[in-house]
């Protein structure tokens, strides 16, 4: 019976090891984290899933915020924006509503949905949860929301008092209960409970399975979770280079169209994202002036570049810096997510700033490009096989 397994981002053959709690044991070629030391209860990971799922409710229901703008108190809670945005730009509104409450709310449920699953042996719930699990944690972007939120109150300081709400304290307990969440669980952790993967016998170990994470030999199907399995991720190269094209297409609307409107006593003031940016510094707010200008700008650019870059290294059979082409994937994938920065931003203004007053906010035709940018270049990370970037690794 053996006991090696594939990394899942390399194939190299490895060994596994008894990790003391508190470190971790990585690849020694790609450097990906294979699994944590110590054995967290599997308990802990539904109390808190529950306990996110408790404050779910009150952080969407209550204000975040409220403002005294002219003499009338205005609440903004989560959906609010995501409302406000629903009649003229529905495509952004889906897209704020799915990351900042669907995609974290689908997270929680998965851990009680995989629970169940595991208790009442039903592997299609198990599975489904498991997949919804990894596939959604990226998406979950309340500590991007909150970002956000600080950036919008920075911005309506002059015009009018902020107060906090209790949706707010709620919101910050979400984000710590999802990151210690996220931070303990690891799937493969979960399938092991399910079926040990010493049950299997493998002598000649070619196929790794990316449901359940379980090493095996040619097949078409897995011996655990019965998920297709291939060598590499059928046409990763065409999907990836789809999306980022798209993206590369949709980043110059992006960047030339206005992407915010501001009424201000009846004067308009249209911005594009880096005029927005120029504003910021003109009104004093270079902090958030540089963190627009990171998300908004050289994220977006530098996701298109690297992994335009990583693809040719694969197309051209690059024999050298693998390593390096692997970090800059790992980066592209974490920093994803913060381009949704400036998406957040204007939901919120928008739910503070009622419409028909002498203040006025409204986004531009740029937000639809933007969230369109933003999308395809997360697939774009997604749908690569980093697997393909060790394919002619020389070992010597």
């Amino acid at each position: 019976m053996s006991t090696v397994r594939l990394c899942p981002c390399c194939d190299l053959p490895l060994t596994p090891m008894v990790t003391p709690r508190g470190q971790s044991a990585f690849c020694p070629r790609c450097e990906t984290r294979l699994y944590r030391g110590g054995m967290p209860s599997l308990r802990g990971d539904l109390a808190l899933a529950i306990t996110g799922l408790i404050l779910f409710l009150p952080a969407h229901l209550y204000p975040l915020i409220t403002i005294r703008l002219f003499g009338v108190m205005i609440p903004a809670t989560i959906p609010s924006g995501t409302f406000a945005l629903a009649s003229d730009f529905p495509a952004v509104a889906v897209l704020i509503l799915f990351c900042s409450s669907i995609a974290p709310f689908v997270v929680f449920l998965a851990v009680l949905g995989a629970h169940l699953g595991l208790a009442k042996r039903q592997l299609t719930l198990f599975k489904s949860a498991l997949w919804c699990l990894e596939k959604l944690k990226h998406w979950a972007m309340f500590d991007v929301y909150l970002v956000s939120l600080g950036i919008a109150c920075f911005k309506v300081k002059d015009y009018a008092d902020i107060y906090a709400g209790p949706g707010l304290f709620c919101l910050v307990g979400m984000q710590l209960l999802i990151v210690v969440m996220l931070t303990r669980i690891h799937v493969k952790r979960y399938w092991e409970r399910w079926q040990p993967e010493t049950e299997h016998k493998s002598t000649a170990l070619k196929l790794h399975c990316h449901t359940c994470h379980m090493s095996q030999a040619e097949g078409d199907r897995c011996l655990r979770c019965h998920s297709p399995i291939h060598y590499r991720e059928p046409r990763s190269i065409q999907k990836t280079w789809a999306y980022l094209i798209t993206g590369a297409i949709f980043i110059i609307p992006a960047n030339a169209y206005p992407i915010s409107i501001f009424l201000n006593n009846g004067k308009r003031l249209e911005d594009t994202i880096l005029s927005g940016v120029a504003t910021l510094i003109n009104t004093g707010m270079e902090g958030i002036a540089a963190l627009i200008f990171f998300a908004s700008i050289i994220v977006p650019i530098a996701k298109i570049l690297g992994l335009a870059f990583i693809l040719l290294c694969i197309h051209f059979k690059r024999k050298i810096n693998h390593i390096y082409r692997m970090r800059i994937y790992r980066i592209i994938q974490w920093i994803g997510k913060w381009s949704m920065m400036d998406l957040f931003v204007i939901s919120i203004m928008v739910a503070l700033i009622d419409r028909g007053q002498i203040l006025d906010f409204t986004p531009g035709p740029g937000a639809i490009a933007f969230a369109t940018v933003v999308v395809l270049t997360m697939l774009a990370a997604e749908s690569l096989d980093p697997r393909l970037i060790w394919d002619n690794y020389d070992k010597k």
